[in-house]
Parts: C-alpha cells; sequence; structure tokens
C-alpha cells in the first residue's frame, strides 16, 4: 500500500477548482470551509458530492442538519479561500466582508463567486477516514463569468494564459484609406488583392446609401465577394449585399441605446451567421455593463462574430484585459473580433493581450492607415509567437511592401467622415470602391 507522503504528493499534483461548502449548526449560525473536492454526481436528477474528513467540524454539522451549500470561486478570491482554510489565524467572522444570500435550505451562499449550489443530503457514504456526501441540489445560481481559482501542488492559482494555435485576420480599412485619399481604382485593385491572399476585407459602407439602388452600385463586382464585408444599417441592406454574394454583413450597434440593441437584432433575425456586429466605444469605463449585456445577447443571437474596436486607440491594455476576461466568455461559442488601432505604439500589445485572453480574430489595416495597427506588424507579431493565420502572409506581406513604397509614410493620409453616416467608431467612412 502507498505510504501517506507520497499519496498526498501525487495529488497534489492533480488541479482542481476550490469552493467553500457552508452549513448551519443546530441553533441556525453560519459555518464554512474550503474544499477542493467537490464533484458533479447526475444530472437527472441533479446531485453534486462532497468529501469531508470526519475530524472537521462541518462534517459534523453536515451529518447533523443534512443540508449543505457549494460556493464556487473565481480567481481573485485567494483570500476567501484561505480565509476559510483557517489560513488568517486572525479573523474572527470568515463571513464578513462579503454579501450572502440564502435559499432553498437557508445556508450562506455567496453572492460573489462564480456560482453555487444548495444542496439537501440524500446519501452519506463511508470512505475511509472521509464520508462522501451526496447532496440533491435544490437551487444553484452562476453569478458571474471568469476564470476560477485553482488549487495545485498545494498553491493557489489560476489558469495560464494560452496562446492560440491559429489567428484570423480581417482588413477593415484599407479601401477606406486609400478611397477617401481620391484613390479609388488603386483601393479596389488592392482590395482584391488582399482578398485574393485570404483575409476578409471590407470593401464598402452603405450608411449614407439613400436608397436601395445607390447601396447596390456602392458594392464592387470586381473582386471574390465571398471574402468580403460590406457595412450595412438595416436587413433590407443586409439582404442585398449577401444576395449580391458578399460573405459578411457588417452592422453597428451602440450598446448603451436599448432601442438600438432591439433593431440589430430584429435586423439579423435568420440571417444572423452570416452577420457580424460592431459595439460603438466597447472599452469605455462607463458602458462596460452594457457592452457585456449585448455580447450576451449578440451571442445567444448565434452571429458571425462580435466586434470590438479599439475606438482610435483609447484603450489601455489592462482595460482591453478586463473586458474580454468577462466578453469571451458570456460570447461563446461566438467569436469576439478586436478591432487594433495604434495610438500611443501599443497597438501589438493590446494584440497579444487579447490572445491571451481567449480572441482569435482581428481587424488590421495594410500599411497602418488611419492610425490601425498594419496588418504586416500584426502578421509578424503572429510568427514570433508561433500562431499560424490562414492567410497567405507573403502575399499580403508583398502588398504592404509596395503601399508602402508608393506612399509617403511621413505624410500620412488623413481621412474624414461624413457627419450624417455613422461609420464605424473610430474608423473613416468607407466609400465604393468601383474599380
Amino acid at each position: 500500500m502507498v505510504d501517506p507522503t507520497t499519496f498526498r504528493d501525487v495529488m497534489a499534483q492533480w488541479p482542481s477548482g476550490v469552493t467553500i461548502v457552508t452549513t448551519l449548526s443546530g441553533d441556525g449560525a453560519w459555518h464554512g470551509m474550503t474544499a477542493s473536492s467537490f464533484s458533479s454526481v447526475s444530472l437527472e436528477p441533479p446531485l453534486v458530492s462532497i468529501c469531508l474528513s470526519k475530524n472537521l467540524y462541518s462534517h459534523q454539522l453536515i451529518a447533523e442538519s443534512g443540508i449543505f451549500g457549494v460556493n464556487v470561486l473565481a480567481k481573485d478570491q485567494t483570500d476567501v479561500g484561505r480565509r476559510f482554510a483557517g489560513m488568517d489565524p486572525g479573523v474572527e467572522d470568515r463571513f464578513a466582508g462579503e454579501t450572502w444570500t440564502t435559499a432553498a435550505t437557508g445556508v450562506p451562499l455567496l453572492d460573489s463567486g462564480l456560482g453555487w449550489f444548495d444542496c439537501r443530503v440524500v446519501h452519506a457514504y463511508p470512505g475511509g477516514d472521509h464520508t462522501i456526501f451526496v447532496g440533491e441540489v435544490l437551487a444553484g445560481h452562476a453569478a458571474r463569468r471568469s476564470a476560477p481559482l485553482l488549487f495545485h501542488s498545494r498553491g493557489w492559482g489560476q489558469f495560464a494564459d494560452v496562446l492560440p494555435d491559429v489567428a484570423t485576420l480581417a482588413d477593415g480599412g484599407v479601401v477606406a484609406g486609400l478611397a477617401a485619399a481620391g484613390l479609388a481604382n488603386e483601393a479596389a485593385h488592392l482590395a482584391t488583392s488582399v482578398a485574393h491572399a485570404g483575409a476578409r476585407v471590407r470593401v464598402a459602407d452603405l450608411s449614407a446609401a439613400a436608397t436601395l439602388e445607390q447601396a447596390s452600385a456602392l458594392v464592387p463586382r470586381t473582386m471574390p465577394l465571398e471574402v468580403a464585408s460590406v457595412v450595412v444599417t438595416d436587413r433590407a441592406q443586409a439582404d442585398l449585399v449577401l444576395g449580391l454574394g458578399v460573405g459578411t454583413a457588417e452592422l453597428v450597434l451602440d450598446p448603451t441605446d436599448p432601442v438600438d440593441v432591439e433593431r440589430v437584432l430584429a435586423a439579423v433575425d435568420g440571417i444572423a451567421e452570416r452577420c457580424a456586429v460592431h459595439l460603438t466605444d466597447p472599452f469605455a469605463a462607463d458602458r462596460v455593463d452594457a457592452v457585456l449585456s449585448a455580447v450576451q445577447r449578440l451571442g445567444r443571437a448565434k452571429v458571425l462574430e462580435i466586434g470590438l474596436p479599439d475606438t482610435a486607440g483609447s484603450a489601455t491594455p489592462l482595460q482591453v484585459r478586463a473586458l474580454l476576461q468577462e466578453a469571451v466568455a458570456l460570447a461563446r461559442p461566438t467569436p469576439l473580433r478586436l478591432g487594433l488601432h495604434d495610438r500611443d505604439r501599443l497597438g501589438l500589445v493590446k494584440a497579444i493581450t487579447a490572445l491571451k485572453s481567449g480572441v482569435r480574430h482581428f481587424d488590421s489595416t495594410l500599411g497602418g492607415l488611419g492610425g490601425a495597427v498594419a496588418t504586416e506588424d500584426l502578421i509578424r507579431l503572429l510568427e514570433e509567437v508561433d500562431v499560424d493565420t490562414p492567410v497567405d502572409t507573403s502575399a499580403l506581406l508583398d502588398l504592404a511592401r509596395d503601399l508602402r513604397s508608393r506612399h509617403d509614410e511621413t505624410t500620412p493620409t488623413t481621412f474624414t467622415q461624413t457627419p450624417t453616416a455613422p461609420a464605424l467608431a473610430g474608423e473613416p467612412e468607407i466609400v465604393g470602391a468601383t474599380g
């Protein structure tokens, strides 16, 4: 038989989540302890199990009361886990400083955790020096979306940031930049080349089109439209461009406007899998709750992707990290696409931050037109960190070198927006490239 030290050392290599198990004493007093030996047992009926040492006071209380709660901790709740593990001996009231609720059994349930189960004991099995309590789940609540707190090798931690194997690129500004400079023919040619290289390219913005005929005239016919996107304002325009063979219809949504949210959801109904929706100014501190709510609703609507443009590069890497850690989970399985701008030369830093936060799709612009992160710079970054991209990177790099050689970087092109045309936040208005 294995000796206890070896057993503990091997078990320490098994990572587990961290929970707070709560219960009540006979006089109704609250009690709780940190536990990692928690598991699901059954879906029908909903059953979970916890394993507690027979030497614990909480074991005695649960055996007597027949009730317990399981509270799943988030990555930022190490202090809570340590407190309920008795690792802060100066603490007199472990429950102080947190908000708690009660459900069917009356045990305390942690509001700030990732979620909780309220349980009634239905079985208690001997397990050596532990008892395996099986509880019927009477109530449950998923409180928030974040990474869990983990326990591994006798230490507290969280999931390491893992870079993806593949990231996709889309060009959201090269057509706009060149066309606004009076180079519509060149824009059309370059857009075609970008599309042939495998990157989606935004070729038109129909915001200012008064009629469907005008909108139709703005959509080029001289390139592979299946890898193109067009910004539209309503369902009629979306149906038009998709009917012409455009791969993606892009809509812009103000997440703080409930009417606009309903408008866009209605517009994508039935065609959501071919629609990308971009949220205006998503990283502003006073818009976070509205952004997360919109992300969740768009994810449920199963749109093709949700765009989060870094408006004029105003977001800090910490703001990007904070929003994406919540938004990626809320959107799942709908992917997020980060629109990258390069104010203060931090665009690539934010790209790495996004990659580590679970984002796999990016908007950049060939040559860095309009202040966007240059597609060629993003390609080099991805290559350096061994992230593949399903585009012809050599072709895109050649296009970028050619573009830079023909346009003096020291005199950057300036772009203007038509006041009545709601172009994507922080991006130039896109005009037709008819070639």
